[in-house]
């Protein structure tokens, strides 16, 4: 055996041999926390960490007292500037189990024709949609709506017909249009063609003719994803403010004061700040809501105008008829 033996590695980080202390013991600063917040606020906005895990963390850092305790803490977190390299995809295959493989169904579709004669007809809501769908107006008018609806094929036909009447046509984000309908003294809406379609979405072919009338395109989002994006909004806004608040607690703990009035002054701003945040996010749903209400208003306003159009209609060819009775008899 030898007389000389390892150097060993005191417990309260410093070297048994000589005392000097190593770099784990070594005591942290305020800016060495401060870093190491930093990486945990990034890893909590980027999904690496819940709001549970942020806090404990969190706590952890601001009890920390030496750099041993403080280099556990982001030891599974990416280093600053390290990102991880994007999935790039060079063909416009569908991806397996997505969105748009759901809704093509194949099969027959639910409806194949819609007809108004001095009236109006409506597709909305979950119906499956043919590989052609033929659509008839005259002096009348009709929605087609394909946000909440399942297709047969991958590219699917509206054959639209309008004579002194309209039709309007709806689709989902995502869907690709081409327009191929003519118009005499009328015409069919061109605005959403040339849009690329997401991979393995459906084509929509729009073809026809409007003889003083139209065919209108209009790209919307369903009511279930607006009320989804809005929840999600709300709850990105939730984790934030939450986020915020104990940011500022720890913040408030970790400092000393001089002044009672000082800690007053802080509190009140950010119960402020909060009721402010509460305010606004009441007022945008609020106008959502209004907005959402002026919209159903509006197409309520048209429907009445083509029933009071109608009833003038009949009034109109009653009374040529009565007349052309009285002519009749002299």
């Amino acid at each position: 055996m030898t007389d000389e033996l390892p150097e060993l590695r005191a417990t309260d980080g410093t070297s048994a041999a000589g005392g000097t202390p190593s770099a784990d013991g070594l005591r942290a600063s305020d800016a060495d926390r401060d870093q190491v917040v930093e990486r945990l606020r990034d890893a909590l906005a980027e999904g690496r960490l819940d709001m549970q895990e942020f806090e404990e963390r969190l706590e952890a850092t601001y009890a920390a007292r030496t750099y041993g305790e403080l280099a556990p803490i982001t030891r599974d977190l990416p280093g600053p500037g390290v990102v991880a390299p994007p999935v790039v995809s060079l063909s416009k295959a569908p991806e397996p189990g997505g969105g748009w493989d759901r809704r093509i169904v194949g099969g027959e579709g639910s409806s194949t024709w819609g007809v108004a004669v001095m009236s109006g007809f409506e597709r909305k809501g979950r119906w499956i949609v043919p590989k052609r769908f033929n659509s008839f107006a005259f002096w009348g008018g009709g929605v087609i709506d394909l946000r909440d609806a399942d297709f047969t094929d991958r590219e699917v036909v509206l054959n639209c017909v309008a004579v002194m009447g309209g039709m309007e046509v709806i689709v989902p984000p995502g869907v690709e249009v081409v327009v191929r309908g003519i118009g005499v003294m009328g015409g069919f809406d061109h605005s959403e063609e040339g849009v690329p379609g997401d991979p393995g979405a459906p084509r929509v072919v729009i073809t026809g003719f409007a003889f003083w009338g139209g065919v209108g395109v209009t790209r919307k989002l369903s009511r279930a994803e607006r009320q989804r994006q809005k929840e999600a909004r709300r709850q990105e806004k939730l984790e934030r403010r939450a986020a915020r608040k104990n940011l500022d607690g720890s913040a408030r703990d970790r400092e000393e004061l001089p002044a009672a009035g000082r800690d007053h002054m802080h509190d009140f701003r950010a119960v402020h700040r909060e009721a402010m945040e509460t305010t606004r996010e009441a007022h945008r749903e609020a106008m959502e809501t209004v907005r959402e209400a002026m919209e159903d208003h509006r197409e309520w306003q048209r429907e009445r105008r083509e029933v009071r159009r109608e009833e003038r209609e009949a009034r109109r060819e009653e009374r040529e008829r009565r007349r052309d009775g009285k002519y009749g008899e002299y």
